[in-house]
């Protein structure tokens, strides 16, 4: 459900003409600091200057491989002050809320200014299908408003 709701927020921003690009960490090696981590950092996180992570839950977190992309690679070209947006999903009832606050404080540390406006997504598998459409209008609306929020930030 993640990488659906991450394709959902690459589509919403394409389609208001904005040029985004989708990293997802499936399937990369970002365990060390070697050639195919710094390939992705200079190709994803150098260049870009505003960031969105959706991240699922994980034992009242957010997963461990993207702390260690984090920690892998170089803080001060990729993060110090830049900006980020937060999307938190779960098929439980809090939305990785847990997850959030985390990463907020990590992306402190790390000089990320962080959009006020973070989106909690609990029961996720009712919010999208499996096509990656959104089911409520409402779920739609409050994305809308951090999209159009993040791209004045």
């Amino acid at each position: 459900m993640t990488l659906r709701t991450a394709s959902l927020y690459h589509k919403l921003l394409s389609e208001k003409g904005e040029d985004v690009k989708l990293l997802s960490l499936e399937n990369r090696e970002v365990w060390e600091r070697g050639t195919a981590m710094m390939d992705m950092e200079q190709q994803y996180l150098v260049p870009a200057q505003k960031f969105i992570f959706i991240m699922p839950e994980y034992n009242a977190s957010f997963p461990g491989i993207l702390k260690l992309m984090i920690d892998n690679s170089d803080i001060k070209k990729c993060w110090w002050y830049k900006k980020a947006a937060l999307v938190g999903i779960s098929d439980g009832r809090a939305g990785n809320l847990r997850g959030i606050e985390h990463m907020t404080a990590i992306l402190h540390y790390m000089k990320v200014h962080v959009l006020y406006n973070k989106v909690i997504i609990s029961r996720i598998n009712d919010e999208i299908d499996m096509d990656g459409n959104l089911l409520k209008p409402e779920t739609a609306a409050i994305i809308d408003t951090q999209i159009e929020e993040f791209l004045t930030f």
